[in-house]
């Protein structure tokens, strides 16, 4: 009888050491790290928004003050196929300028030969009595590019006309030339404000019909525009 006692009480106490190994094997497996499986498009966008660059956007008021030299606001805006045109322009009124005085110089100093130019003199400023209106003087011309000269012999009322005339010419090459600058440094403005426009494919329109018109106690058919703007 001990006999089967003793035998009870060792399968008893060996049956919970087996179950104690079996509990621990069975915490070890299922405390096994999970792994966290990523979706493919996820990870895709994010290398994607890593390789995207921010677009650049210029500053309205840099490109206007750069302006102010010509063909800085362009450049700056990155517009490089518009500096060429600006300093062509700019260019070309300040050369008109130059070729205008130069024929202006000519005739002003035929001009002044027939009057008396000597401060010391008391008929200073009135006509030289050697000289009437049908005499003549010789006046040196230049050509346009200054590169070579001819001699005319020109009356009174020709070199007034003809002083005159490339005076006027040389004042309106000034204000064409002002013009040009002006407008270089507003183009270079606006062209930096429209690069900061939204012009992307985001930009959408929905038209739909609407019965509560604002204003009106009734209902009212109309139309409702929404723009969106992502």
């Amino acid at each position: 009888m001990k006999n089967w006692v003793l035998l009870g009480l060792i399968l008893l106490v060996s049956g919970r050491i087996a179950a104690q190994t079996e509990d621990k094997k069975d915490s070890l497996k299922t405390g096994k790290s999970t792994t966290i499986v990523l979706d493919s498009a996820a990870l895709a966008q994010a290398d994607t928004l890593k390789n995207v660059k921010k677009k650049w956007m210029p500053v309205p008021k840099t490109a206007t003050r750069l302006a102010f030299i010509p063909g800085a606001g362009q450049l700056y805006n990155r517009d490089y196929w518009k500096a060429p045109i600006v300093y062509l322009a700019f260019g070309g009124g300040l050369y008109t300028y130059y070729l205008n005085t130069i024929k202006y110089r000519d005739f002003l100093g035929a001009y002044e030969r027939f009057y008396i130019l000597d401060k010391n003199d008391p008929k200073y400023g009135q006509r030289n009595p050697d000289l009437a209106d049908d005499d003549t003087v010789r006046v040196r011309v230049r050509n346009l590019l200054n590169t070579s000269s001819e001699y005319r012999d020109i009356t009174h009322s020709q070199a007034v006309r003809q002083k005159n005339y490339w005076r006027r010419n040389r004042g309106f090459a000034i204000i064409v030339t002002g013009l040009i600058y002006t407008l270089s440094i507003i183009e270079a403005n606006v062209a930096a404000h429209l690069k900061t426009f939204d012009l992307s494919d985001d930009l959408t329109l929905n038209v739909s019909p609407k019965l509560n018109q604002p204003m009106m106690r009734e209902p009212t058919p109309g139309v409702r525009m929404v723009f969106n703007f992502k």
